[in-house]
Parts: C-alpha cells; sequence; structure tokens
C-alpha cells in the first residue's frame, strides 16, 4: 500500500506542476495586460492550491503507513506545508476583498514563492523534478 501511496504521489507533482504554472502564467498575463480580475484566476489558483494540499496530505499518510523517522524529512515536510500556505494566502486575501479591488498581482508572487518552496523542499530530500521514488 505504501508503495502505491508513493506513486501516486509522485503522479500527483506533474498535475500539480501542470496546475501551477496555468495559475502562475494567467495571474502574470492578467497582471501585465491589467485586465479585470475573474473566475478563471480564482478556478486556477483554488485547483493548484487543492492539489497542493491533497499532495501535503498523501503525503502525511505516506510517512504514517511507511513508519518513516522525521530526520530527513524534515525539512520536507515544513517547506511542503510552507508551499500550500503560499498557494493558499492569495485566494484567502481576494476573497476579502471587494471585486474591484481584486488583483493578479498576490497569485503571481504567492504561486512564485509555492514553487520556489517546493522545489527546496524536493532538494532537501535529494529529489529532482524528475526523479521518481524508486529510482
Amino acid at each position: 500500500m505504501a508503495f502505491g501511496l508513493l506513486q501516486i504521489h509522485s503522479l500527483l507533482r506533474w498535475i500539480l506542476l501542470i496546475a501551477g504554472l496555468v495559475a502562475l502564467i494567467y495571474a502574470i498575463y492578467g497582471w501585465v495586460t491589467k485586465r479585470p480580475y475573474d473566475r478563471i484566476m480564482r478556478s486556477s489558483a483554488s485547483t493548484f492550491a487543492g492539489l497542493l494540499h491533497l499532495q501535503v496530505v498523501l503525503g502525511f499518510f505516506i510517512l504514517v503507513s511507511m513508519r518513516l523517522t522525521l530526520t530527513g524529512l524534515i525539512g520536507h515536510i515544513f517547506l511542503t506545508l510552507g508551499a500550500a500556505v503560499a498557494a493558499q494566502i492569495p485566494l484567502s486575501t481576494m476573497r476579502r476583498r471587494r471585486p474591484e479591488d481584486r488583483t493578479f498581482l498576490p497569485h503571481a508572487l504567492f504561486t512564485a514563492l509555492a514553487f520556489l518552496l517546493l522545489w527546496f523542499g524536493m532538494q532537501s530530500i535529494n529529489r529532482g523534478l524528475f526523479s521518481s521514488f524508486y529510482i
């Protein structure tokens, strides 16, 4: 079961990468063209944040099911949790603003920050974007 969870965790990072790139590119496009904030931005950012939260939950189940020690994983866990928080911040912030005050810039900045934290999180366990768990 744990091996299957590892494979799902590994596959989900690719889906997460695509969703994050869509959100980041659309946020930059909306910011540069000064478009009005729209449903597409909210949906793409929500998809990215939701998939990232799912990745964190899957990682927790892997940690518990394999009875792994935290020594080598502590950086990975905290950096990934930080990325999930970074992805959620613009969603929560924009929800509280009036529609005319919503902008794309927080999405671009915090999605880029989430990617950076995810990259360092993968590096903390010596995994690159193109490596898998069984290599």
